[in-house]
């Protein structure tokens, strides 16, 4: 049983977790002469949805990511922020490494003096930590795994697809 992928094997792999659309995966990999055909094929095989499956898997620790991220833009403290600008008046000079300055998106010492400090909109980041919750991902891997029992019924590989 053939284990490594080929360079369109992958290709459609990638395709595939990025679409969720065989077909139109298997064309942009390169299978253009009847490719719904080519991704029902490719999807009955072992290989192909262990590469799809960890595909999926770094998809979703970088999305993981980026909720977090977003969390903390929305939810994060200023307060380090906040050392840093009474620092600027109190002549202290904190060490800028032990510093949590994540929400902040912009630092300037204006020709007047002080220090003038702009923080990412919270606002924004929990409209897009919002988008990101409603994702239709569930929905997706719901349709993919209808579709990898589909194949495997017709390759006659039973209904769990091995």
């Amino acid at each position: 049983m053939k284990t490594t992928l080929s360079q369109k094997e992958t290709a459609f792999c990638r395709a595939f977790v990025r679409t969720r659309n065989g077909r139109e995966a298997a064309a942009a990999a390169g299978f253009l002469l009847f490719p719904e055909k080519a991704a029902q094929k490719l999807l009955a095989h072992t290989a192909v949805r262990e590469k799809i499956a960890a595909l999926e898997t770094e998809q979703t620790a970088t999305r993981a990511e980026l909720l977090a991220g977003y969390r903390r833009l929305a939810f994060g403290s200023v307060a380090d922020a906040v050392r840093l600008l009474l620092a600027s008046e109190t002549g202290e000079v904190p060490d800028p490494e032990t510093l949590d300055l994540f929400s902040v998106s912009e630092i300037k010492r204006p020709k007047g003096g002080g220090l003038e400090i702009k923080f990412f909109d919270r606002q924004k980041a929990l409209d897009r930590l919002a988008a990101l919750e409603c994702d239709t991902a569930d929905a997706a891997l719901t349709f993919y795994r209808a579709l990898e029992r589909s194949a495997a019924a017709i390759c006659g590989n039973g209904a769990d697809g091995e």
